[in-house]
Formats: C-alpha cells, sequence, structure tokens
C-alpha cells in the first residue's frame, strides 16, 4: 500500500483565533450597503465638479464673447467718432457760414457743441440704465441641471423627473 503524499484539504471556515471581519449572516448586505453609500457619494463628488466645470466654461465662453463684441463695438465706435469729428467740423463751418456772414467762425462751433452737450446727456442717461439694467454673464445651463438633479434627488418618483 502507498503512502499518499497529499494533505488533507483545509477547512476555510475561521476559526475562533482568526481575525475574520465577518459579524454574522448580515455582514455581507452591511459591505453591499456601505459599498453603495461610497459608490453614490463618489458619484455625488463627480456630479458636482462636472457642473463646476460646466459653470465655468459656460461663464468663459460668454466672457469671450463679450469681450469680442466690445473690441469690435470699441473699433467701430472709433472710426465713427472720427467720421463724426469730421462732420462736425464742416456743421460748424456751414452754420458760420449760414448765419454769420461777417467771418465770425466761432459761434458755428459753439452751437454745434451746445447740441453734443445735449446729445451727450441723453446717451449718459440711457447708458446709465443699461449698466444699471445689465446682468453679469450667469451660468444658466448648469444652474438649470443643478434644480433638475436636486428635483430627482428630493422627489419620490425619480425615475420621472427628468
Amino acid at each position: 500500500m502507498a503512502v499518499s503524499s497529499e494533505k488533507p484539504p483545509r477547512d476555510h471556515r475561521p476559526g475562533p483565533g482568526s481575525d475574520s471581519t465577518s459579524a454574522g449572516p448580515g455582514s455581507d448586505s452591511t459591505s453591499a450597503i456601505a459599498q453603495s453609500i461610497q459608490e453614490v457619494s463618489e458619484r455625488a463628488q463627480n456630479l458636482v465638479r462636472e457642473e463646476i466645470e460646466l459653470a465655468k466654461t459656460e461663464v468663459q465662453a460668454k466672457a469671450q464673447k463679450l469681450a469680442m463684441g466690445a473690441g469690435v463695438a470699441a473699433a467701430a465706435g472709433t472710426f465713427a467718432a472720427v467720421a463724426l469729428l469730421f462732420i462736425l467740423i464742416a456743421l460748424a463751418f456751414l452754420l458760420t457760414y449760414l448765419l454769420f456772414p461777417n467771418d465770425q467762425l466761432f459761434w458755428g462751433f459753439f452751437i454745434v457743441a451746445a447740441v453734443l452737450l445735449i446729445v451727450a446727456a441723453i446717451a449718459g442717461l440711457v447708458a446709465y440704465r443699461a449698466f444699471k439694467a445689465g446682468t453679469p454673464p450667469q451660468p444658466t445651463m448648469a444652474i438649470e441641471e443643478a434644480k433638475r438633479i436636486r428635483e430627482t434627488v428630493t422627489s419620490d418618483r425619480p425615475d420621472r423627473t427628468v
């Protein structure tokens, strides 16, 4: 009869001196719940990070569009101001020629300056109202997304809130 060198199978049950973390039959469900809570927490953190990134991107895009519009408007305003200057000088000379034939050139310029001051006051009031009513660029898409997420999380039926 041959002697077998095989070892008997080991019993995998924890003994009294083992350091196993299982506390009983419900420990599998407890660890599954803990893992689910951790997963939800990680997903919520990722969601918040993504929402912040979306808001940053949206505000940057709006700010870039505003900056480009301001630059083009400044160039257009410069050209318009130079053209207006030439028109106003010509108008001053025309008024002097029509109203003051005795070569009193300065009166035409005073009349044009008075009209310009009135127009400037009106434009200043319009600009003041526009700036007062203006709002800074807001990340509207990110805000709407956050509202939908909050509604989904707090709803009794999250599958119907999207």
